[in-house]
């Protein structure tokens, strides 16, 4: 999957770059992998996306879990959830890919699943995907509408006893806030991914509210994270507090040993001084 930022970035690449092109094949499925998904059969995607001219992109409508670019083919609506890579004309094209888009300028796209992505296929004005794929459309950090009141509303609808990772990162409630963002984010609140929220005060939500909308705006403002790439294969100008790039380096607050532990399906960073 992609993450918000990213999601962000490449909607507004693909739109740049691929408007007003013409899809001459859609490839689907060409290496299968266990957690690509798609709707109806892949072999379809050809005949229903050929001749298609591509009309737009956006990462605003939340289809599936994670982030999404949402190309617009004509009556024709492709969600993708995973990265997406822009080939110029003459460019040698990846062995393996779970979709490429071949364009009249002899240019392509590519898809290729990391852990797991979907590669949609929709009628745009009979959007029907399967259910399980229409999850959570709630508003995201980018959007003036996910604003504080909204942001105690999703406090207030949970247990109090689980920590703040699972908030922010579980269940979808915040889409396409995954783990890799989450930890600059907790990073800037100076709260450890552990802290269960029955030790937040009021003023503790109001800080986590405003580090998730602007950690992840800075991020999607500098091209995403440098340990992602965008369309053209190029790293993100963000540069990340808290990663596996950044492990070894210290602390940029304390100057203590950023720690690396597995909690709740995936790696967390964090200071142990700056974070308790």
């Amino acid at each position: 999957m992609i993450e918000l930022p990213e999601s962000h970035v490449l909607a507004k690449q693909v739109a740049e770059t691929l408007t007003g092109k013409t899809i001459t094949k859609a490839v689907a499925d060409a290496s299968p992998h266990k957690y690509a998904w798609y709707t109806g059969d892949p072999a379809g995607y050809n005949g229903l996306l050929s001749g298609r001219k591509i009309t737009g992109s956006s990462a605003d409508k939340h289809y599936t879990c994670g982030g999404n670019t949402e190309i617009h083919c004509g009556d024709m609506l492709l969600v993708i959830s995973t990265p997406i890579r822009y080939h110029s004309p003459g460019n040698k094209l990846p062995e393996k890919h779970q979709l490429l888009l071949g364009f009249d300028d002899s240019s392509h796209i590519t898809c290729s699943v990391q852990m797991w992505g979907g590669m949609l296929l929709t009628r745009a004005d009979d959007i029907n995907f399967p259910q399980g794929f229409t999850v959570n459309k709630n508003p995201d950090p980018l959007m003036d509408s996910f604003d504080l009141p909204y942001f105690m509303r999703l406090f207030d609808g949970v247990k109090k006893n689980m920590s703040v990772k699972a908030f922010l990162a579980t269940e979808q409630r915040i889409p396409g806030l995954g783990n890799g963002v989450l930890q600059d984010i907790l990073f800037n609140a100076r709260f450890n991914p552990r802290r269960r929220l029955d030790t937040l005060d009021t003023g503790d939500v109001e800080l986590l509210h405003k580090c998730v909308k602007e950690t992840i705006a800075d991020m999607a403002a500098r091209g995403g994270r440098d340990t992602e790439r965008d369309l053209f294969g190029t790293n993100g100008g963000y540069n990340t507090i808290l990663s596996s790039k950044t492990l070894k380096n210290p602390c940029p607050v304390c100057g203590g040993e950023i720690r690396r532990e597995a909690f709740l399906g995936g790696n967390i960073y964090f200071c142990p001084v700056c974070q308790k």
